[in-house]
């Protein structure tokens, strides 16, 4: 496998699995745990992040196929989605909640169609649906094991608790990006002057 893909999806797999955590926990808290709180809120909450994420992805993911350099909107994208987990350990109102909906959906709105491309750029053309089935049984395990073990520590030690725990997974996701961007730089770097090198880095 491609070692930018590899780190694509290993750095998927931390952040998918980090806010898998918070899934089935998300309407309880702020139902119960915040100044305002009902069952019609954490379901506007939701819709706030699903609506204003379809509505920003398409202008957002024409404008990245436009540039070279896609990973920058990745990593920006990626930066914004992990300051959410924070974002709720310190609400105290629905309205704060509903704000940190709407970062979450600009940097969704920005991350996953860079990712998704650069996917597709580094998937190995004769073993797609294997690749895309790594990258789908990877999320689909770490999201469904990460579902109970977040109700298990919310219910321990407290949604704040939870969430910092979110954050910290997400900042590690966050940090295996950057692995992928010294690798593309040494690839570009070493396009014109040593081509016989690029298969070597591609491995």
């Amino acid at each position: 496998m491609d070692r930018t893909l590899f780190l694509l999806i290993l750095s998927d797999i931390f952040i998918l699995s980090g806010f898998g955590l918070i899934t089935p926990i998300l309407a309880i808290f702020i139902k119960e745990g915040l100044t305002g709180g009902s069952v019609v809120s954490a379901g506007l909450a939701i819709s706030i992040f699903w609506v204003l994420k379809s509505i920003l992805q398409l202008p957002l993911s024409k404008y990245v196929d436009s540039r070279k350099k896609k990973l920058k909107f990745l990593l920006l994208g990626t930066f914004i989605i992990i300051i959410v987990p924070f974002m709720y350990a310190f609400s105290q109102s629905v309205t704060q909640i509903y704000l940190a909906q709407a970062v979450y959906a600009c940097g969704a709105a920005l991350a996953y169609p860079t990712w998704m491309s650069l996917f597709i750029t580094h998937v190995d053309k004769k073993h797609k649906g294997f690749e895309w089935s790594i990258w789908s049984t990877g999320v689909g395990l770490g999201t469904g094991i990460a579902a109970f073990i977040g109700a298990k520590i919310a219910d321990l030690f407290g949604f704040s608790n939870l969430f910092f725990i979110v954050g910290s997974i997400s900042i590690l996701g966050f940090i295996l990006l950057f692995f992928i961007e010294n690798k593309m730089w040494k690839i570009n770097a070493l396009k014109t002057q040593h081509p016989r090198i690029i298969k070597s880095l591609k491995k």
